[in-house]
């Protein structure tokens, strides 16, 4: 009995194989990595919050987690299997992105202008460092939304090349086979 060649270069032929079938599931996966570096620094986010309590401050942050979550609804619709991109829903995901964009950089906006104000400004302590944190955050969030933007931009693009990628299986004494004969005599 031969043994079929399985290991790593088979999983990855595996992986390859599923890319080329379901290329938007690169997009997806760095939304799903965006949402989550949001998600689970979203303490130091609610803790800035509740030590500036900047005008809308909040109303940003909730903004931003619930276009992120609604963001999934639109990424699916938008790329179904074997359809073609839903424009209207492309558009929808493009405007729930400027959303998210928009309610980081005003959060951002608030943090500076409690920091730099001229009475009783806030002063970022070991007791507030979740501050700094917080916009450190949002800065990179900011930019893990642009590269989720840019990938989804790209998608035709990086398609093409991942059809290129030869992933079939060369199949030994595939042409050797003898003629059956089904005549029944």
């Amino acid at each position: 009995m031969k043994k079929t060649n399985g290991g790593i270069k088979e999983l990855w032929r595996h992986f390859l194989v599923a890319l080329k079938r379901k290329p938007f599931n690169i997009p997806m996966c760095a939304l799903v990595i965006t949402f989550l570096y949001y998600a689970l620094h979203l303490t130091s986010i609610s803790n800035t919050t509740a030590k500036i309590q900047g005008p809308g401050m909040g109303f940003a942050g909730f903004c931003t987690m619930l276009f992120s979550i609604l963001s999934y609804m639109a990424f699916i619709n938008t790329f179904q299997y074997r359809k073609p991109v839903n424009k209207i829903m492309l558009c929808v995901l493009i405007g729930m992105f400027a959303i998210i964009a928009f309610a980081d950089w005003y959060y951002l906006q608030q943090i500076y202008a409690s920091l730099t104000r001229a009475v009783n400004p806030i002063v970022v302590t070991q007791n507030t460092i979740y501050i700094a944190y917080a916009e450190y955050y949002l800065r990179v969030h900011l930019i893990l939304l642009v590269v989720t933007l840019v990938l989804i931009a790209l998608l035709p693009v990086y398609t093409k090349m991942l059809r290129k990628i030869k992933t079939s299986i060369e199949v030994e004494d595939n042409g050797s086979m003898a003629a059956i004969d089904i005549s029944g005599e």
